[in-house]
């Protein structure tokens, strides 16, 4: 990768986001975009939840620098192209959802609408690698689309529902972003890879306002964190189990928060502080002690995707992960009882 290109992209995403964060701020107080205490939020005073709303220019403009560098796949301006068009198209059903507060079922279908856009333009999930035989599988169109909708959906939805503790759902995308961009590197992608360093940068610009004591959240803009960490995974070529591997413990924290709603009776989708960040944070950990355990596990679990080069191995450090973490989460609720629906 071109270091001039790369410290470009970078210094553009995270200036731009920087710049255009306080401009957030600004007019989520005028038209009164707050977020007050109560529910399953426990912050202090009134945060402005419109933090998307400097994420994706910040991005695009930093994404379309790069579109004049010469590239190996002809597809990938392609591909390129349904990136920007479909994350788009979700960063404004986020600013629509921090207006109205929208209900959960209009984010699937949101999601999934932008998910089609992006398989137009060839963004899909098409070939697997098998663990067990080191050979690709590559699945029929029937099977890629609904794979591609669920990972991209999934990954909007969990970094979505991550965002609960100041700096907590920015911090673990910036991650992610990084250990994509590393892995594109030592692959060769280098035009590629500049896509997750403009990820990373604007993560980095607007870190400075969520971090504890955040001044704005996320909001919809988790959404567009979440959808561009998995977009962006498959426009690497499929490195689909990297960035699974990365978010595994909240992914694994949200099927666990399924389990237990349904066990209850309780819809799915209304929320309640059952998740692992809220638990750590009703017994007694600060927001910051929550927020650098999970950049730790976050930042361990993307070095082992990088470091351990075995598909098998990888397979099995994620099933033996997964067992810890379930493991913790009973653990947890034993200790910390049930939870009622909170709702936002």
């Amino acid at each position: 990768m071109p270091t001039t290109h790369a410290i470009i992209v970078l210094l553009l995403s995270a200036g731009l986001t920087y710049v255009l964060t306080p401009l957030a701020i600004h007019l989520g107080r005028r038209w009164n975009l707050v977020d007050v205490p109560g529910g399953r939020r426990r912050h202090r005073g009134r945060l402005v939840r419109i933090g998307g709303l400097a994420l994706y220019p910040a991005f695009a403009i930093a994404v379309l620098f790069t579109l004049g560098l010469p590239r190996r796949d002809p597809l990938e301006v392609t591909r390129i192209t349904g990136v920007l068009l479909s994350l788009g198209m979700v960063w404004a059903y986020g600013l629509l959802d921090d207006r109205h507060r929208l209900p959960g079922w209009s984010h699937i279908i949101a999601l999934a609408m932008a998910s089609l856009v992006a398989i137009a333009f060839k963004v899909f999930v098409e070939v697997f690698n098998n663990p067990f035989t080191d050979l690709q599988v590559k699945v029929d169109w029937y099977l890629m689309v609904p794979i591609t909708i669920a990972w991209l959906v999934g990954m909007s939805s969990t970094v979505n529902i991550v965002d609960g503790v100041d700096g907590l759902a920015t911090g673990v995308t910036a991650i992610a972003a990084l250990i994509l961009c590393i892995h594109m590197v030592r692959l060769e992608q280098y035009t590629v890879a500049l896509l997750p360093l403009a990820l990373l940068g604007c993560c980095l610009g607007f870190l400075p306002y969520n971090f504890y004591h955040a001044r704005i959240i996320l909001g919809g803009g988790a959404f567009v964190l979440g959808y561009a960490l998995g977009a962006l995974s498959i426009v690497a070529g499929a490195k689909v189990a990297t960035a699974l591997l990365v978010v595994w413990m909240p992914l694994l924290d949200i099927v666990w928060q399924v389990y237990c709603r349904l066990r209850r009776g309780q819809n799915v989708s209304l929320g309640d502080r059952g998740h692992l960040h809220f638990r750590l944070q009703d017994m007694g950990w600060s927001s910051p002690q929550i927020v650098l355990l999970y950049y730790a596990i976050t930042a361990a679990l993307g070095s082992a995707a990088l470091l351990i080069s075995s598909r098998l191995l990888k397979l099995g450090v994620m099933v033996l992960v997964g067992l810890m973490i379930l493991a913790l989460l009973v653990v947890l609720r034993r200790r910390t009882g049930d939870v009622t629906p909170a709702g936002d």
